[in-house]
């Protein structure tokens, strides 16, 4: 009861500080004001029964016990299943099949929405290497992805250059500017880190925006070709078909690669540096270019997707590489779990297919979104995916020791 009475008095709270907004309807041609007790009604049931819940949930984790209980026996099954060699091959079989014949079952728009997820699905994972692996908080991620976005735009409006000339000068430009800020916060870590990094992101959108007689400034660069195929003439669908499907390849290239450097003597480094920065040294490690390469790998994947972006839209300007845009990729290695591949894949695509996906709710998925990411951080503030660890045998000793048992 005690419980019903505060939600009560919770959603009677919201609906007085939303009445203005939501209670009022100024009708500017019959100079009347109208009030939508219907929409503040559905308002106050919607906000009672998510107080009774959110109380719910919180006095069951204030107890110690899950907020969601499956049955006796059920949890550790389905863990064993979905943890099974067998089962991941055959899920990773399935979402490439459905990847690839996608373009064939599915309209143009949805291609050039999917085209986007993976794009952010190659941003999220280079950000995982510095912020999942290496435990180095950067906000200025967008900043790498407008590097390789202009070197692409900018070496094909003077030089000439095409997309595959550029792909891996894009790379090598955003590893240049990663390794020029690495240095300089070698000794930096925790909210110090994040601000100078921040500063570096708005550095380098102010200076592609103010530039304007080399970068164009806010009219940025237009009419930047599509990636060519033998030199064949693509109309627009089949040169999105052509650009979805080299993007589904560098997302796959992009988990294989990070997959193997993540169980690699650079990768244990960087996991090593993100646990204990003091150990990591006391071991022996380099601090400094375990650090650099972080910073390296991490926005080398950033030029690449922005050469792609580049490609993909045909034109770029500084309003394409804003902060949000960094908050947003910060948000998908958060969500998914630092560290975590698959959970990172999985928040990337939740994080840019949901809000297209919700436009119906138009009005209210920007809310819709914020309480999913707010209830994410307090029930699961490891991510979707965590303790993803490796774990070793050594085959040869324990086949000595078997051998001694026997004898």
């Amino acid at each position: 009861m005690q419980r019903l009475i505060k939600s009560a008095l919770v959603a009677l709270w919201f609906v007085v500080l939303t009445f203005p907004i939501m209670g009022i309807k100024i009708n500017t041609v019959t100079h009347s004001v109208d009030l939508r007790s219907d929409r503040m009604l559905m308002l106050a049931l919607g906000i009672f029964i998510l107080a009774a819940v959110w109380d719910w949930a919180f006095s069951r984790k204030s107890r110690g016990l899950p907020v969601i209980s499956l049955p006796q026996g059920l949890g550790s099954s389905l863990a064993r299943f979905c943890g099974s060699a067998s089962v991941r091959r055959g899920s990773a079989c399935a979402v490439l099949a459905g990847l690839i014949v996608m373009p064939w079952v599915s309209s143009l728009y949805q291609t050039n929405i999917m085209t986007s997820a993976l794009l952010y699905i190659m941003l999220a994972l280079g950000l995982n290497i510095v912020v999942g692996l290496a435990g180095q908080l950067v906000l200025g991620y967008a900043a790498f992805y407008a590097v390789g976005a202009y070197t692409y735009g900018l070496l094909y409006q003077y030089f000439g250059l095409g997309f595959w000339a550029c792909l891996p000068l894009g790379g090598a430009m955003a590893v240049f500017f990663g390794l020029v800020l690495g240095f300089p916060v070698l000794r930096l870590r925790g909210d110090y880190l994040a601000i100078v990094t921040l500063g570096f992101g708005e550095i380098v959108r102010l200076t592609l925006q103010n530039w304007s007689t080399v970068t164009g400034g806010p009219r940025g660069v237009s009419n930047i070709p599509r990636p060519g195929l033998f030199g064949m003439d693509l109309t627009l669908e089949m040169s999105s078909t052509y650009l979805y499907y080299l993007v589904v390849a560098a997302v796959i290239i992009t988990i294989i690669v990070i997959s193997r450097l993540k169980n690699s003597r650079v990768g244990l480094a960087l996991q090593a540096l993100r646990e204990d920065e003091i150990a990591c040294e006391a071991m022996g490690i380099n601090l400094t270019r375990v650090k650099l390469s972080a910073f390296a790998l991490g926005s080398c994947w950033a030029g690449f997707a922005g050469v792609i972006f580049a490609a993909k839209t045909t034109f770029i300007n500084p309003a394409s590489f804003t902060f949000m845009d960094s908050a947003m990729i910060l948000s998908m290695v958060v969500l998914g779990g630092m560290g975590s591949i698959t959970g990172v894949v999985i928040a990337a695509v939740i994080l840019i297919l949901a809000p297209e996906y919700l436009r119906a709710f138009s009005e209210y998925r920007m809310l819709i979104f914020g309480m999913i990411m707010v209830l994410m951080m307090i029930f699961r503030p490891q991510g979707l995916v965590s303790g993803e660890r490796a774990t070793y045998r050594i085959s040869a000793l324990e086949g000595r020791a078997g051998k001694g048992e026997g004898a």
